[in-house]
């Protein structure tokens, strides 16, 4: 542990999940850590934030350091995960610091595809990036809420050395999502790239006994790779790898950009 290491850690499934305390007790060993997660789940928030109404937070669990692991505190927040990594990050400059990592999950589901557009997860990970701390999102392909999380801790701290030893670009971002099987049948790990898919007939229309109509979000995947694409990251997750994404924060197309400025006439008419 290095005793001067600040982690602020955070989730979109809620401060109770499983795979927030696992990770939690793993990121002791590396230094000092702070927890802020939303009160209940918050899947699907990508990057939102709570602005119309007030944020309520409560510590809900503080130790100190012991041995070889750092301390903790743990608060929980009503808002979404974006609002958890702002509000943590704004503890440690009131605090006159900064973390040194930000890490966000493990998320019961996967994140790979399409997924990561959606993901609160990540959109931890994009606020962690937007203030230039190194960022990670962690995730398990499955929702069980109690999953063998042996070799996804395993390979996490692979991954983090690797973060901490190498640091990183800024205004990138890692989405790292393993497979949801023992750690001895992970066939390793693999860089990738977001895959392409969707999601299709994603609304189940009911109606109410007085004539409402409601609908309950549900949904089938609709893969868009050709079958094994060897480097899309959901791809290899089902065949038994670990993937790897890094995203930017910079969504721009500089190829598209380029291509319209030199196609488009801009010089309209007034």
């Amino acid at each position: 542990m290095e005793k001067n290491r600040e982690i602020l850690v955070t989730n979109d499934d809620g401060f109770r999940a499983r795979g927030l305390h696992v990770l939690t007790e793993m990121l002791r060993e590396y230094g000092n850590v702070t927890v802020v997660a939303p009160y209940e789940p918050q899947s699907g928030k990508s990057v939102s934030l709570t602005l119309d109404k007030p944020l309520m937070i409560e510590e809900v669990q503080k130790e100190k350091a012991a041995g070889e692991l750092g301390s903790l505190r743990v608060y929980s927040l009503t808002g979404t995960p974006a609002d958890c990594a702002k509000l943590g990050i704004n503890i440690y400059i009131k605090e006159g610091r900064m973390p040194d990592l930000l890490v966000s999950g493990i998320n019961h589901g996967s994140n790979a595809s399409a997924a990561s557009i959606y993901s609160g997860t990540l959109g931890a990970a994009v606020e962690g990036s937007l203030y230039g701390i190194p960022s990670v999102g962690l995730s398990i392909n499955t929702h069980d809420p109690d999953p063998d999380f042996e070799g996804t801790l395993f390979y996490s701290r692979w991954v983090l050395d690797r973060v901490l030893e190498d640091g990183m670009r800024k205004g990138i971002y890692l989405n790292v999502n393993f497979p949801a099987i023992p750690k001895d049948q992970i066939r390793g790990i693999r860089m990738a790239r977001q895959g392409a898919g969707r999601w299709v007939r994603e609304f189940d229309h009911r109606i109410t006994l007085r004539g409402k109509h409601y609908f309950w979000m549900v949904g089938d995947f609709e893969d868009q790779e050709a079958v094994g694409s060897p480097d899309a990251d959901h791809h290899l997750v089902d065949s038994g790898y670990i993937s790897i994404v890094p995203h930017r924060v910079d969504t721009t197309d500089y190829d598209e950009l380029n291509r319209l400025s030199g196609n488009w006439k801009l010089d309209v008419p007034r």
